[in-house]
């Protein structure tokens, strides 16, 4: 058996251990307070209040005692009553999950869990915990809400709200939990498993944006007009035969005298109506495949999807109606909106290589990409080689991700505190790795190209 299946092993079957590191401190609290209110008193050590401390004493002791034994026992009743209910009446744990706007960042995780019928420990507490993809596991949380049934003081279930956080950007697979009792000072902790499945995903949040001018480029409907006009085809590249009513200033001289055919330039036109804004957002990566299980990648791909979300919401202000392009396939449910749909898809995306840049975003169409450090420099060359100031790139750099005061990082690992995550412990490392001169290299090399081109270019 591997050593990681042997920890997960471990992990979960430690969810059934009914005492916790409370046990020990109170048991050994308890011990001591028995020993000092019942040791015997010498005759020199008797004192007029004395005896009457001591009483005292054990009157709160045993008070105490027979008050964490009635949340004990409590808690065990609760326990067996729910357990009860789950083979009797298949109760179980019910989540849903949310996301919302808080502090003015849009979407944030939020967790709502119920249980039904279920009895809280006296003065005690209901927990929960999810398990997810390869055995990665949730904080624990409380339930601490009643909900009431329909025209009635009686309670129907508990229920409980908590953020969540996880460590990354994308869908999650839910591969079940546990519901946790628990007495006043969590001195035993009774469990019970769930069987709970679905998906669920970590939406991206908003970062600082770059709002810039633009202009939609492909007509659905005639339903608005746009101000700066469209160009359709060309100036002067196409030709046709020549027709009467054709302006004979339009011929083109040198074909007739090769050819003698008589030909005309097709002229430059405009279109005044353009009424969807198509965003592209490339997860192309031209590094090697093995690479991209590394922390650093991950780290860059949750960077790269807040900065996305970020341009897509800032368009999505806009007055034009606006159209995500992903350059990967998904299932995504019907019944999102648009911008559900896109919050999903962001979330879902992994850097690929399933098309080209040239193959996935055509500046005919597209009036604004997103690009990372990892895009490849030739076929960004050539795709700008073909935009005009009426495409929109942004640039997202990938190093920002890792960008902080390493001396103050460092100080704060070996003295003060440990890392929190993974971000803080590759941060510390970063200085030294050999992919961060790559990195920089390759930024280097696009946000030459981007200075050269016709684009209209942010970096973020």
């Amino acid at each position: 058996m591997r050593w990681k299946q042997l920890k997960w092993l471990l992990r979960y079957y430690w969810q059934y251990l009914p005492f916790t590191l409370n046990t020990l401190i109170y048991g050994l609290a308890a011990y001591i307070a028995y020993r000092i209110l019942y040791q015997p008193l010498q005759k020199d050590e008797v004192t007029p209040f004395r005896p009457f401390v001591i009483l005292m004493g054990k009157i709160v002791f045993w008070f105490l005692l027979a008050l964490i034994i009635l949340s004990v026992l409590s808690t065990i009743a609760s326990w067996l009553y729910y357990l009860w209910l789950k083979h009797s009446k298949q109760y179980k744990l019910d989540v849903s999950f949310t996301t919302e706007t808080v502090n003015g960042k849009k979407n944030k995780l939020f967790l709502n869990a119920a249980i039904s019928g279920v009895y809280r420990p006296l003065l005690g507490f209901v927990k929960g915990r999810l398990f997810y993809d390869n055995h990665q596991m949730t904080d624990t949380f409380t339930l601490l809400s009643n909900k009431r049934k329909e025209k009635s003081l009686l309670r129907a279930a508990i229920t409980g709200r908590s953020r969540m956080e996880l460590p990354d950007i994308k869908e999650y697979e839910l591969k079940g939990g546990f519901v946790f009792f628990e007495d006043m000072l969590q001195i035993c902790k009774l469990a019970v498993s769930q069987p709970i499945s679905g998906h669920f995903s970590q939406p991206p949040v908003l970062k600082e944006d770059d709002d810039r001018e633009v202009y939609p480029k492909k007509t659905e409907t005639m339903d608005i007009r746009i101000e700066q006009l469209r160009r359709v085809e060309g100036e002067y590249l196409n030709y046709k035969d020549f027709e009467s009513g054709d302006d004979v200033r339009r011929i083109v001289w040198k074909v007739y005298a090769k050819s003698g055919e008589l030909v005309v330039r097709i002229p430059e036109m405009f279109e005044p109506y353009a009424s969807h804004l198509y965003f592209y957002a490339s997860f192309q990566h031209s590094l090697k495949q093995q690479w991209l299980s590394e922390g650093y990648y991950k780290e860059m791909l949750n960077y790269y999807k807040n900065y996305v979300w970020t341009v897509y919401d800032t368009l999505s202000k806009k007055e034009w109606a606006l159209r995500y392009i992903p350059d990967q396939h998904f299932n995504i449910p019907e019944h999102l909106n648009d911008t559900e749909k896109a919050s999903r898809i962001i979330s879902n995306n992994e850097w690929n290589n399933e098309k080209s840049l040239q193959q996935y975003f055509n500046p005919k169409n597209g009036t604004v990409l997103c690009i990372s450090s990892l895009t490849d420099v030739k076929e960004l060359e050539m795709l700008l080689n073909q935009a005009d100031n009426s495409t929109v790139i942004y640039f997202v750099k990938l190093s920002g991700v890792f960008r902080h005061f390493a001396p103050l990082t460092w100080l704060k690992r070996l003295l003060l505190l440990p890392p929190k995550d993974r971000l803080n412990k590759l941060r510390a490392t970063w200085l030294f790795s050999p992919l961060r001169m790559q990195i920089l290299k390759r930024e280097k090399e696009i946000e030459a190209l981007l200075n050269k081109s016709n684009a209209t270019t942010g970096v973020l």
